[in-house]
This record gives C-alpha cells, structure tokens and sequence, in this order.
C-alpha cells in the first residue's frame, strides 16, 4: 500500500504561498503560508498534520490493542498536541479518553501502552511522546 500527496510553493519564505493537496481527493489546494506555520495566521501547516495523523493513528491502534483484549470500546478520543520548536518536532502528547462501560481499567491502560509504541506513526515520529490517558 502507498499513499501520496504533493506539495507546491511559489515565492520567498516569508511572502510565498504553497498549497499541497492529497491523491485521495480529500484535501485539495489547501494552502499553507509562513504565517499559518510560524505565526498565527489561521490556516493549517504541516505540524497540525502530524498532528492530525498522530492523533487518528494512536486512536485507531488503541482500538486494535483493546479488541485484542476483548474489549470494544464505545467511543476513543484523543487530542494531540505537537510542540515545534527550533525548527524540531520535540514531542506529541496524546490527550485520549476511553470509554469502555465495564472494562478492566488495568487492560485498558496495557492496551494504551502497547498502542503508544505500536502505532506506525509513532514509531515514524523521533520525539518524545507522552500519553495522557482517561478511562471512563
């Protein structure tokens, strides 16, 4: 399996403009600028991406490590926060919530473990990942 996206940039740094979309159609011309990466500027970059990923990976795995222990959770939501700084990702911290009326909670947090180092985007990122974990 692959997937593929492209990216185009026209201009300097600081007064260019790219924009990048993806081979399924899902995203297209979505446009990036220096403002919406290291500024404010609302508008997405390439760091909200990996975020993104992280985040529907960890939540996808997650649920693959909890059926492996037979459990089939209700709902999994996890925010991801990446911290870019010196032009370096330094760390993702996965903010997720298991819902899982009845689960062993000692399972649960064994099946958060094994996904947080499973999971491909994961084990892609060189930063630090800090999982913060709710089972309710």
């Amino acid at each position: 399996m692959t997937r593929s996206a492209n990216a185009t940039w026209k201009g300097g740094l600081k007064d260019g403009r790219g924009s990048f979309s993806v081979a399924s159609g899902t995203i297209t011309n979505q446009s990036v600028t220096f403002r919406t990466r290291f500024e404010d500027e609302p508008g997405t970059n390439p760091e909200e991406l990996i975020a993104a990923a992280h985040a529907s990976c960890f939540s996808m795995a997650l649920s693959a490590q909890l059926g492996e222990r037979g459990i089939t959770p209700d709902a999994i939501e996890t925010t991801c926060t990446v911290t870019f700084e010196n032009l370096t990702l330094t760390k993702s911290v996965l903010q997720t919530t298991v819902r899982a009326r009845g689960a062993d909670k000692a399972k649960v947090e064994e099946a958060a473990a094994a996904a947080k180092a499973g999971c491909p985007i994961s084990k892609v990122l060189k930063l630090e990942i800090v999982l913060e974990l709710t089972v309710a």
